[in-house]
């Protein structure tokens, strides 16, 4: 069961509460050993301020802005408070409330008693309020400077890559990708292929195959595992006639991850059949079916088959891999071919079914995210709800690859089909 709203807003309430106590006593703390001279922060008596008693009563009276309120006006900026201050900003910017977040941290580097470490820590928080708020060439610009410093530079770096991600420039995300590397010794190899890629279907779009078929190598030298430039490969070599190369190169996709095989075959199909050489693809497709072929290998083999031998060769075939590989498009497929030798009035039930199967396998078609359970009609090589890169698989076979934990997102994101 679910609390209602008002217990919801009581939970955010009191997760407010404990998150704002210690920078209320820590604000009562400066407070009370500030200067004399600041009265406003001091009863005439030299204890706590009424200040930071109205602070503590509008926490206490579930009044959180406003408690926020008195106790930014409580801080004054020296070097003692400046934790403090970049601590509040930072709170700010989760919130949300990224204007506040951005005045506090400039008002800090506008002071001149900051030593070097606080102005650095300062300037790093503001860069991360100007890419919050969506400007981008200010976020850069901060963390180009950051970038060139020892203690800040692995921090700027990966939120510059996130920049021209945004900004889809990519050979700036492979400058900074490569400095991160050598750097902190990241993994990112897989990503920084997947940007080589996009630089080569971009090149693809443009008709300049060379250059695509050359992003695409590039891509392979720093990620020997890399589907997409496996496909980008084929696709340029296919463009320019070459279609031994692009056939060879779209069968090493299986040795990469078997799961992506499907989204070539029919490329794979064509290919042979511009080179008149349909007995060599029956006998590439035989071959891939002894192995883990996908399902849409399996019904484009089942296809061949029927041509050259009939529908019911075909149907036997079918019948053989659905013992081995159940799938809602291969049994569709299986009553087709039944439907095919049937007499009509013995269809009639197989239609119904046909029909039931039918709305079924649409609704098993697409990709679904590994990380986030976003499920779409296209591939995505970056998912398109958490921007993570290479989580997208088809959706006939992701969920066997889940985690416990991303099949319980996976189940809030889709309902069963079943």
């Amino acid at each position: 069961m679910f609390p209602d709203g008002d217990g919801i807003m009581g939970i955010e309430v009191q997760n407010l509460l404990w998150l704002l106590l210690p920078l209320a006593a820590a604000s009562g703390w400066y407070a009370a050993h500030r200067d004399q001279r600041r009265q406003r922060t001091h009863s005439p008596d030299g204890g706590l301020s009424q200040d930071y008693f109205r602070g503590i009563n509008y926490l206490l009276n579930e009044q959180p802005d406003k408690a926020i309120e008195v106790f930014t006006q409580m801080l004054e900026v020296n070097t003692e408070t400046v934790e403090t201050h970049l601590a509040l900003g930072s709170l700010f910017r989760r919130r949300g409330e990224v204007e506040r977040a951005t005045r506090i941290h400039q008002n800090l580097i506008a002071r001149p008693t900051l030593d070097k470490a606080q102005r650095l820590q300062a300037l790093c928080e503001l860069a991360q309020d100007y890419h919050k708020a969506g400007l981008l060439d200010r976020a850069e610009n901060l963390f180009l400077e950051l970038a060139e410093i020892q203690t800040h530079a692995e921090q700027a770096l990966g939120s510059l890559m996130h920049i021209y991600e945004q900004e889809k420039d990519w050979d700036k995300a492979i400058t900074a990708g490569r400095r991160l590397v050598t750097l902190a010794g990241s993994d990112l190899e897989p990503v920084l292929a997947q940007y080589h890629c996009e630089l080569g279907e971009r090149a693809l779009s443009a008709g300049n195959f060379t250059l695509a078929c050359a992003c695409a190598m590039e891509a392979i030298a720093v990620d020997a595992r890399c589907v997409r430039a496996s496909i980008l490969a084929g696709r340029a070599a296919a463009a320019q006639g070459k279609e031994h190369e692009a056939i060879a190169a779209w069968q090493k996709i299986e040795q990469q991850d078997a799961e992506f095989l499907d989204e070539v075959i029919d490329e794979i199909t064509a290919s042979f059949r511009r080179l008149n050489k349909e007995p060599q693809l029956l006998a590439y497709l035989h071959d891939v079916a002894r192995r883990q072929a996908g399902m849409r290998t399996l019904l484009i083999l089942t296809a061949l088959i029927g041509a050259r031998d009939g529908n019911a060769a075909a149907q036997i075939f079918i019948a053989g891999q659905l013992r081995q590989q159940p799938s809602v498009p291969g049994l569709k497929r299986l009553i087709d071919l039944q439907v095919a030798l049937d007499t009509p009035e013995k269809n009639m039930t197989l239609d119904l079914v046909k029909g039931i199967l039918d709305l079924l396998a649409t609704r098993q078609e697409g990709y679904l995210c590994r990380q986030c359970g976003f499920r779409g009609q296209a591939l995505h090589w970056q998912c398109p709800a958490c921007h993570e890169w290479i989580k997208m698989l088809p959706a006939s076979s992701a969920n066997a690859l889940l985690t416990p934990d991303e099949n319980k997102i996976t189940s809030r994101a889709s309902r069963p089909l079943v």
